[in-house]
């Protein structure tokens, strides 16, 4: 099959979707993942899996609404797991050595660490902007107004809190690569040889990007509530958690539209999430470009059918 799309007019679109990790990139594939990853001996260390991500997924990763919860999921825990691979690869190997020796608490601590994380994710997005809301008279008793405000909250600590942390070094650098996994997948679909030079010359904007996805989440979850009768702070928590997939699943169709088609209301429905790239994704230097072309490379499939969009 010819590398170019068989309508001239049409932009190829990829399903290949990636995470920027500790100095190195998952990307995962129709029928394939891998994870690329810079040594601390500057040597590039790349593994390979089987993905079901194609014709072979699994029902309920295919039906609307149902897919977008079960691949948020996945994600989440594909996302955690390599996330703490690529950091193993960071240790020396007298490190490696105590970890071993230490194993079980490591890994006690890593999962207390997700815990503490998904809980931190809860009291920061549904617990305190209803509690802040709760504290103003005028639209306590009001469930669409409230809505609109709780929404506006969660999206101004969304923001404030992904822009305190790219301050740091670590995060900065993880943003770098967030950026090199963005331009070598637009140099993918723009049907260009994965070489350095032609990735550079990539957008690190993609409307597909976690960040794109989480806003969109924000902004769903505004219009769900706001169907949601109860104007009582704990009674709001509970059903926010009792929605969360439901809101779940329509954010991921939205997204896979805005990723679709290119009219006005997609444009408008990506516009946020594209902004805030500008935050979570950083120019990425040449050897962290390298790293996402050996991440992306095993990925992409002999047959380009499954890698469509």
């Amino acid at each position: 099959m010819s590398n170019k799309s068989q309508n001239p007019n049409e932009k190829f679109k990829s399903k290949i979707g990636g995470q920027a990790l500790i100095e190195g990139i998952m990307m995962l594939g129709p029928n394939t993942g891998a994870m690329a990853c810079r040594l601390p001996d500057g040597s590039v260390d790349v593994e390979t899996w089987s993905e079901r991500n194609g014709k072979n997924a699994p029902w309920y990763r295919k039906v609307p609404l149902v897919r977008g919860c079960t691949n948020f999921v996945t994600s989440l825990a594909k996302g955690y797991k390599y996330m703490m691979r690529s950091a193993e690869k960071q240790l020396t190997e007298e490190e490696k050595a105590e970890e071993e020796n230490a194993g079980a608490f490591f890994n006690a601590v890593m999962y207390i660490g997700m815990i503490l994380g998904i809980v931190l994710a809860i009291g920061l997005f549904v617990f305190l902007p209803k509690w802040i809301v709760g504290f103003i008279p005028a639209v306590k008793e009001h469930r669409i107004i409230r809505s609109v405000i709780e929404g506006i909250v969660k999206i101004a600590i969304f923001i404030a809190y992904m822009a305190l942390i790219s301050v740091t070094k670590d995060i900065r650098r993880q943003y770098m690569y967030h950026g090199a996994e963005h331009k070598t997948i637009a140099c993918h679909e723009a049907e260009l040889p994965l070489t350095v030079e032609n990735v550079r010359k990539q957008t690190r904007f993609h409307k597909r990007c976690g960040t794109s996805f989480i806003f969109i989440v924000l902004i769903v979850s505004i219009f769900v509530m706001c169907f949601v009768p109860f104007t009582v702070t704990w009674q709001r928590i509970v059903a926010s958690l009792i929605l969360l997939p439901l809101v779940v699943g329509i954010s991921y169709e939205c997204i896979r539209l805005a990723g679709n088609k290119d009219n006005m209301f997609t444009r408008i429905l990506s516009a946020p999430g594209l902004a805030m790239q500008r935050i979570t994704t950083k120019e990425p230097d040449d050897s962290m470009i390298e790293i996402a072309i050996a991440a992306l490379t095993p990925c992409i499939p002999e047959d380009k059918e499954e890698d469509k969009w």
